[in-house]
């Protein structure tokens, strides 16, 4: 019998398919959370990246949003922004698999997988879903914590957003937390460390709002990202403040708290 995953501050474990309010502690439906979700413009959508249930969990409220809501386009972190018109080609059928991959550099950009992404994608170019590309090049966060913004070049310059926010205290305490377990060779200074970070969220933000031009997103992003809203979501809302919700994943097994997002969807202990 799967054990589920325990949210801390309900004192409760809740079984594999479940979907729990952030707001009240509550499971709640399927159907009941997606005619939430379609009353907002914007929904972050969260993932732990090679966790095949999680990426099910992603294309399943999208095929359900599609019908229902106007103007659907997918806003995804796995993509540089410089990217875009390849994207386009996707979205319009004219590339196929093999030369998406060699176009989008997917292996040595993103390089998790593409077979735990093939459904979103092809579900994606099927229905001709405008698809936008939100990060930052992948090289200049790692570049930024080593280094800082001064030790980029001006072309590497021009890929950061007009505005870096590094005020949020308690995403600051995560982010630290973070910097102290898992610390890398070369990134000794947390202020560097940090501010790629908020390098990383902002240049997100920033890309989310500049597409999308009055219609309703759905952004696919990592589950740091997304995580009590201090990452892309709220950095979207202090640009353009439109509604917006989050779906947190856990996997049974994992341990979450309700703040985590307005909704946590348990899925089944990754294998």
């Amino acid at each position: 019998m799967p054990k589920g995953a325990l949210v801390k501050d309900s004192k409760r474990t809740y079984p594999p398919g479940s979907i729990v309010s952030g707001a009240t502690g509550q499971p709640v439906t399927f159907d009941t959370m997606i005619q939430d979700l379609s009353g907002v413009r914007i929904v972050f959508i969260g993932e732990s990246h090679t966790d095949a249930a999680h990426h099910a969990v992603q294309l399943k409220i999208l095929k359900a949003l599609y019908p229902r809501v106007e103007g659907l386009r997918v806003g995804m972190e796995m993509f540089d922004a410089p990217y875009q018109t390849v994207l386009d080609a996707w979205t319009s059928g004219k590339l196929d698999e093999k030369a998406f991959l060699e176009r989008t550099h997917w292996y040595a950009n993103w390089r998790y997988d593409f077979a735990l992404y093939r459904d979103i994608l092809e579900f994606i170019r099927d229905n001709r879903i405008p698809l936008y590309g939100l990060n930052i090049p992948f090289h200049l966060p790692a570049k930024i914590a080593i280094g800082g913004i001064e030790s980029l070049s001006p072309e590497e310059k021009r890929h950061l957003p007009r505005s870096i926010d590094t005020s949020n205290a308690a995403h600051r305490a995560y982010v630290k937390k973070i910097f102290q377990n898992h610390h890398l060779p070369g990134r000794d200074n947390f202020d560097y460390f940090y501010l790629a970070q908020c390098v990383w969220e902002d240049a997100m933000a920033e890309q989310a709002v500049a597409n999308l031009n009055g219609k309703f997103m759905v952004v696919l992003a990592g589950n740091g990202h997304i995580i009590k809203k201090f990452g892309i979501p709220d950095r979207v809302f202090q640009r353009i403040p439109l509604p917006f919700k989050t779906v947190y994943p856990v996997a049974s097994g994992d341990t979450a708290e309700l703040s985590y997002g307005d909704y946590l969807w348990i899925t089944p202990q990754k294998e």
